[in-house]
């Protein structure tokens, strides 16, 4: 069986859940008291998705970058916009966004409604889906998303698009005075 690395990379504002996605996906827990990331952390998992395994390489950022927003607040979800701008312009062509509306769980506090979230996602392409790592809502169902909208291997350059293949140069008949 195949195994694809793909990168993940989490970001959002601080304290939208970022590493409760993470640590729900890889450890199937949740911890409430979960320390604030510094910097970032990075974990992997491993999990069989049609005929090949995709190793999830996690990156789970601090939180200051301001990019995804987990829970749906009209603030990160007006500051989502610009980072997909973002990224759309300098990341590869073939990336895939997904937005985690996390905390789904705390209906009295959104300020963005699902249609207009789901609304959003869909004219970027992106994934959206709402989330809730306390109550383990739909974290497996936004990873196995990503699985599903990674283009497949058969589709990738000869190389496997991780460079180019290097050929000797043929050498110069060496020179030697006198």
């Amino acid at each position: 069986m195949a195994l694809r690395e793909l990168k993940v990379c989490l970001l959002g504002d601080t304290g939208v859940g970022k590493s409760s996605i993470v640590w729900r996906f890889v450890e199937d827990s949740f911890d409430p008291n979960i320390n604030p990331t510094i910097g970032a952390s990075f974990m992997t998992k491993t999990v069989q998705y049609q005929n090949e395994l995709h190793k999830f390489l996690i990156w789970d950022t601090a939180g200051q970058e301001r990019l995804l927003s987990s829970r749906v607040l009209q603030e990160t979800f007006s500051t989502l916009k610009n980072w997909v701008k973002e990224l759309r312009q300098h990341g590869p062509p073939n990336i895939v966004v997904a937005i985690a509306g996390n905390k789904c769980d705390l209906i009295d506090v959104r300020e963005v409604m699902e249609r207009d979230a789901k609304d959003y996602a869909d004219s970027i392409h992106a994934i959206f889906v709402e989330t809730s790592a306390k109550n383990a809502i739909n974290i497996n169902e936004l990873f196995i998303e990503i699985s599903r909208r990674i283009p497949s291997t058969d589709t990738n350059p000869p190389c496997g698009g991780k460079g180019f293949k290097l050929r000797r140069q043929p050498s110069e008949p060496k020179r030697s005075c006198c």
